[in-house]
């Protein structure tokens, strides 16, 4: 006999794909009515015009097709009321008030990694997203905070184009783009306008990333850091005490001396670099490599700062495919793959391998 309860457990799996729990621990089926074998179904949506609205109706008819006794359905697709959105971020997000947000709570099992480098135009963004993608095919579950608020530039590296995170009561739902959680202030500037703020603006918006947006279960959090020592940097080290980080340079001499007073700061502040990453170390054709932009940079600041070289991405131009995200089998692909290896086992070595639970 069909039953309300075998339509629940059957939609028990299904996931709403941006927070990755289950519709019916978050209240998204108002109804199921039952008459002999034929059941009406009501889901509802976050918002009107939800992106994900396809997503979520494939799969939820994939779950219906497995019920034992079910015949035919009506299946309704509706909006959530004020109520029911108030429901869905309380389960999110707990009962349990929470001054501190949860990623910077001192027990927080994410790890946060700063991508940083002395000056603009090194490639630290396009670093940052690329071992972003790296991180998250190797299984970690992997969020960008793009902290170059003036210059933010993660977005369109992405491909985003014009998506912007789902916004629930006062709650932001991160978006995601090849598996990893992405904000950044590209998201609330309309036009690319500049955005002209001081530092107390900045660190404010900064903790708004923490405090306002949705994370859930996050390993590696990587921040796409302003080039420079300036107030967001200085806010970022006050409030990620145990941050690591990674330096980009390219392997001009200028560079390097720019990017070893980045490396200095992270010293002075305890915090510890994981390595340096030479970005445009060369250029290759009919398999000789040409070094364009010098040779030595990177092992350079290396050794100033008495660290290592993690990787030596070599120049080139990502597919015209709508992103700057480089395809695994490109040279900057297997570099980027390397590096994301290279930077597990350093992390696996601190927290003990396999034990995420100490991140």
């Amino acid at each position: 006999m069909l039953t309300e309860q075998a339509i629940l457990d059957a939609l028990r799996p299904v996931q709403d794909p941006e927070v990755h729990k289950s519709i019916v621990e978050l209240g998204m089926v108002r109804k199921v009515e039952i008459k002999g074998d034929h059941a009406a179904i009501e889901v509802v949506l976050t918002i009107a015009g939800c992106p994900l609205r396809n997503k979520i109706d494939m799969d939820v008819r994939e779950a219906l097709a497995q019920v034992d006794g079910l015949k035919t359905y009506d299946l309704q697709l509706g909006t959530m009321t004020d109520e029911e959105r108030a429901n869905f971020r309380a389960v999110l997000q707990g009962t349990k008030d929470q001054p501190v947000p949860t990623l910077l709570d001192p027990e927080s099992k994410t790890l946060f990694l700063a991508i940083a480098s002395g000056k603009g135009g090194v490639g630290k963004s396009t670093v940052t997203a690329n071992l972003a993608v790296a991180l998250a095919k190797m299984g970690y579950r992997v969020g960008v905070i793009d902290a170059d608020i003036y210059g933010f530039s993660i977005p369109g590296i992405f491909g985003i184009g014009d998506q912007k995170p789902t916004l629930i009561d006062n709650m932001l739902l991160p978006v995601i783009k090849h598996d990893v959680k992405i904000i950044s202030m590209h998201f609330f500037v309309p036009d690319n306008r500049p955005v002209i703020w001081r530092g107390p603006m900045l660190g404010k918006m900064m903790r708004n990333f923490f405090a306002e947006v949705h994370w859930g279960d996050i390993d590696i959090m990587l921040l796409d850091m302003p080039p420079g020592t300036g107030d967001m940097a200085l806010d970022v080290h006050q409030m990620l005490p145990k941050s690591k980080e990674v330096i980009v340079t390219t392997p001009q001499l200028h560079a390097t001396e720019v990017a070893a007073r980045v490396g200095t700061m992270a010293i002075q502040t305890n915090h510890e670099i994981l390595g340096v990453v030479e970005n445009m170390s060369y250029f290759e054709a009919h398999g000789e490599k040409h070094y364009i932009f010098g040779k030595g940079g990177g092992e350079r600041l290396a050794l100033e700062l008495k660290t290592e070289v993690l990787a030596q991405i070599p120049l080139g131009v990502a597919e015209e495919k709508g992103d700057a995200i480089y395809d695994p089998q490109t040279p900057q692909g297997e570099a980027y793959a390397r590096l994301a290896k290279t930077i597990g086992r350093k992390i696996d070595a601190v927290t003990m391998v396999g034990d995420r639970e100490n991140f």
